[in-house]
């Protein structure tokens, strides 16, 4: 009792000295310097988090959130959200083919690949503002106040909804009193990095500045043998300015603005499995074999392959073809204002804000220095958001303050324009026909890279003999599908979204809250998509091999098909051009959230809560999915195919929160139920979009065979993807310079037994067989996180010292949507570091540190290389032959970091 009543006139004083937090302005903590309800407490669950949109201590609100002060940040090494889930036991953050295509995953789930239509399950908001993809976190972040990391579905406190959870990042403020923070760091790698800040009044008492600037280069982690160039490097520079108006002592304004260009080349991959797999028995079920070699990489060598990382991926050595370099230039920036107005007994909070977001991804996309499949760097490859976004929040408290209550409203509008230039490259033709024929008959005598349809002499005569002269036609027009494809394909998304919230607290008693939260969701979306694509070779392949389809040869059909999808695949057709199209969904959703919370002693919190999220449906921009094959080419009616359903959950949670000076514990108990849950996955011959559910009928089987055709649920879907657990989180402060923290999170994410894929109870596709009763993709099962932070005094001038480390472990998991074996990741422990001299009041530090200390291998995703080989090691082990006699697909891999290590130097004034 004596600690609230000494936060209680804290909070007091607060409101008499600081003219901008008048009538407690809620949020304070985000919006406005640092007060007494703020100061640095010895106990980091005393941080002051506005989750709920109102300023409370971490211990005393009830749902699960993990909330990081720059102290945590900047000791682990954290400049932006990547790196932060070394201390947030529930998050991972990996990101694919380029920085911008990160994704965000809380208790296992989120957001399955990198396709922009794509809404994220886990929302990111910076100062308040909804970013539209999870990649802009990625960006250095400046100075950060603190970090939170909701978890659960999230809708009733804020403009933007979400399904999984949200980080929200707030920023340092403006402040009256002058001031600046300077720092300079050096490592591996050429690593250098500058950030700089400045602050102070413009106008005592009423304007107030801020800049934040950041510039950092790094030498990439991958060495590039053809070009003699590093990839995955870094080049990068932020700005952030900021003006706070205190107009009276009720009415305060923020304005913001920032921008980011990051310039660098990034991702390459390295080859991670090259192994061919057969079935060394057909007819038994569960068994493979290695073979000797894989004739994917002879006919690969055949045509100048140099696989560098075969057999040794951590080598870091890759080969990409001559002059196909990467250029991934991102630009990301906006300005926003944000008001609070006290109004009597109820005050007002607006946001309103206007952000642009580019991102280029011209470069080689096989992975390989044989040119496959390219995209050139003309400007006709990007993605690009341009998003408008208003929110209001009224709240206050009634009947006695025993109703703490809070109505809002958002809008949003959001253009999305994806552009691509997707082209085959010089030696697809040539590599393609090489496959072909190698699945007709694999002797390699029949085959020759050099010739027409890969044909050796002896190769055309007999299959000319065994499949006809117009099968053999099909491979020669093949092996010339060379430098062609999409010219420029746009997809342009409008979205338009309106919402009304509200989030109310009763309080029953001193000690007992319920609270409840509802939501109404409105979501519009049209997309218009057109075509230019000059590969007049596969309109070409359609025609001449139609009547072969229609054989009654099975053979025959199976070698057609072949041809045509290599000469088609993705939809890669001139036809296509010639083809507008033009769609739209509308969808409206109620949501809401229930809290019980009881706090039976001042110490101790507990809380159960229920709480439905949703997220968006919308379109998946990739032509590859506007059909099941590329036998013929779409019509515009297709349109329809890249529709994707909206997603729900509903979530049970149960909590305890304990804190003391010297011990805190948070303990969640959570169950997730997902359904139409959104995945993107490769199915081999294209990019697909599903939404998974579970049906309440048995598929006897039907969900894990080898056909998209069978499986169709006849009852009715429900939930298909479950996650549930436990978190624990525990803080020790043994002395005012110690402080220990302990993180843990079980999360048991599996896909429902009986799954189909649409809430129609289409058949699951046949590539997803290995989902059904399984754990998600990039979820491990156990996850540790730890860290000690040990500051003892040096002498009596207030210099200290800083001995810091952390750690995070994690259990196995697959990193493929497809959950095939070769993606697996084994368990791995990564370890950071960080020894410092630091000034009175830190006015200056100098510390070495260290980032995977430990040297510590592991893959962020791995993935089947693109068109090298088909079929997986769990193909043959379920199916064999003859479907799967053998699985001769490489698996590529994009690693994570290696060891870094270096020296900053850190001044304040």
């Amino acid at each position: 009792m004596r600690k609230a009543r000494l936060y209680r006139s804290a909070a007091v004083l607060a409101m008499i000295a600081a003219p901008a937090t008048a009538q407690d302005l809620r949020g304070a903590a985000a919006n406005q310097p640092k007060d007494a309800t703020q100061e640095a407490s010895p106990n980091t669950a005393d941080i002051v988090v506005t989750a709920t949109r109102r300023s409370e201590r971490l211990s005393n609100v009830p749902i699960a959130v993990s909330a990081f002060g720059q102290a945590a940040l900047q000791n682990s090494g954290a400049t932006d959200i990547r790196q932060m889930t070394q201390i947030a036991p529930s998050l991972l953050v990996s990101s694919t083919g380029s920085e911008a295509n990160a994704s965000a995953r809380i208790r296992g789930v989120g957001t399955v690949g990198d396709n922009p239509g794509l809404e994220s399950s886990v929302a990111v908001f910076i100062d308040g503002i909804y970013r539209s993809r999870t990649g802009s976190g990625l960006n250095d972040l400046g100075e950060v106040e603190r970090i939170e990391v909701l978890r659960g579905p999230q809708g009733t406190l804020s403009g933007r909804n979400s399904s999984a959870g949200a980080i929200s990042i707030y920023t340092k403020l403006p402040e009256f009193k002058f001031g600046g923070m300077g720092e300079v760091s050096y490592g591996n790698y050429d690593m250098v990095r500058v950030q700089g800040a400045l602050t102070g009044p413009v106008i005592k008492d009423l304007l107030a500045f801020r800049i934040d600037g950041v510039a950092s280069k790094r030498d990439g982690f991958l060495k590039d043998v053809i070009n003699n160039t590093d990839f995955n490097d870094r080049q990068r520079y932020f700005v952030r300015g900021q003006l706070l108006f205190t107009i009276t002592p009720d009415l305060a304004v923020r304005f913001i603005g920032d921008y980011t260009r990051r310039d660098e080349k990034c991702c390459g991959a390295v080859y991670a499995d090259t192994r061919e797999k057969v079935d060394p028995t057909p007819g038994v079920a569960g068994d493979y074999a290695i073979s000797a070699a894989n004739p994917i990489t002879g006919i690969l060598r055949s045509l100048g392959a140099v696989l560098p990382s075969d057999g040794d991926p951590y080598n870091r050595r890759i080969a990409q073809t001559a002059g196909r370099a990467y250029s991934n230039l991102t630009t990301d920036g906006g300005v926003s204002m944000r008001v609070r107005w006290n109004l009597g007994a109820t005050q007002l909070t607006s946001l309103t804000a206007y952000r642009e977001y580019k991102s280029a991804g011209a470069g080689d996309m096989d992975y390989s220095n044989v040119d496959l499949v390219y995209r050139p760097d003309d400007g006709n490859n990007y993605r690009q958001f341009k998003v408008f976004s208003h929110e209001s929040r009224f709240s206050g408290t009634i009947l006695d303050n025993k109703l703490d209550w809070l109505i809002g409203g958002y809008y949003a509008h959001e253009d999305l324009a994806l552009v691509d230039n997707l082209h085959f490259g010089g030696q697809y033709g040539a590599f393609a026909a090489c496959r072909a024929v190698l699945s007709i008959n694999p002797t390699a005598a029949l085959r020759n890279a050099a010739n027409p349809g890969c044909l050796s002499a002896v190769g055309r005569g007999a299959l000319t003999a065994g499949i006809g002269a117009t099968a053999v036609a099909g491979l020669d027009r093949l092996s010339t599908i060379n430098n062609v494809g999409s010219l420029r394909d746009v997809y342009r998304q409008t979205s338009e979204n309106f919402a009304f919230f509200t989030h109310n607290i009763y309080r029953l008693t001193d000690r007992l809250n319920v609270t409840l939260g509802l939501r109404y969701t409105n979501e519009h979306k049209t997309l218009a998509a057109g075509f230019n694509n000059n590969n007049t070779v596969c309109p070409a392949q359609q025609s001449a091999l139609r009547p072969l389809l229609a054989s009654s040869n099975a053979a025959l059909r199976s070698v057609a098909g072949g041809i045509i999808t290599l000469s088609c695949i993705g939809n890669s057709s001139e036809a296509l051009s010639r083809l507008a199209l033009g769609d739209q969904i509308r969808e409206g959703q109620l949501t809401g959230t229930g809290v019980l919370s009881w706090k039976p002693l001042d110490s101790t919190l507990l809380y159960a809560s229920y709480a439905r999220g949703y997220k968006a449906g919308g379109y998946n921009l990739d032509r590859s999915d506007l059909s099941e094959t590329v036998l013929t080419t779409p019509a515009a009616s297709s349109v329809r195919n890249l529709r994707f359903d909206h997603e729900t959950v509903n979530a049970y949670e149960l909590g305890l929160k304990y804190t003391s000076r010297q011990f805190t514990a948070n303990v969640a108990a959570f169950r997730s139920e997902f359904t139409n849950f959104q995945l993107n996955t490769f199915n081999g011959t294209s990019y697909i979009v599903q939404n998974i559910g579970g049906c309440d009928k048995p598929l006897n089987g039907a969900d894990r065979d080898n056909s998209t055709a069978t499986g169709a649920c006849t009852g009715k879907v429900g939930k298909g993807l479950v996650t549930q657990g436990v978190e624990l989180e525990v803080g020790m402060y043994p002395t005012p310079d110690v402080t220990i923290n302990l993180g843990y999170t079980l999360a048991d994410a599996k896909y429902a037994r009986n799954l189909v894929g649409s809430k129609s109870g289409e058949p699951l596709s046949a590539a997803l067989f290995l989902l059904p009763g399984a754990q998600m993709s990039n979820a491990p099962k156990h996850t540790v996180t730890s860290s000690v932070s040990w500051t003892p005094a040096i002498g009596g001038n207030g210099m200290s010292a800083l001995f810091y480390v952390d750690g995070r472990m994690t259990s196995d998991y697959n990193t493929g949507s497809d959950l095939f074996v070769e993606k697996m990741q084994d368990g791995f422990f990564l370890m950071n570091a960080r020894i410092g001299l630091r000034g009175d009041e830190q006015r200056w530090a100098i510390e070495l540190w260290a980032q995977n200390l430990l040297d510590t291998n592991y893959q962020q995703v791995a993935f089947t290389a693109p068109f090298q080989g088909a079929g997986s090691q769990a193909q043959v082990q379920a199916f064999g032959s003859p479907s799967f006699a053998t699985a001769n697909s490489l698996f590529t891999s994009f690693l994570g970091e290696p060891r870094t290590y270096g020296l900053t130097l850190r001044t304040r004034f």
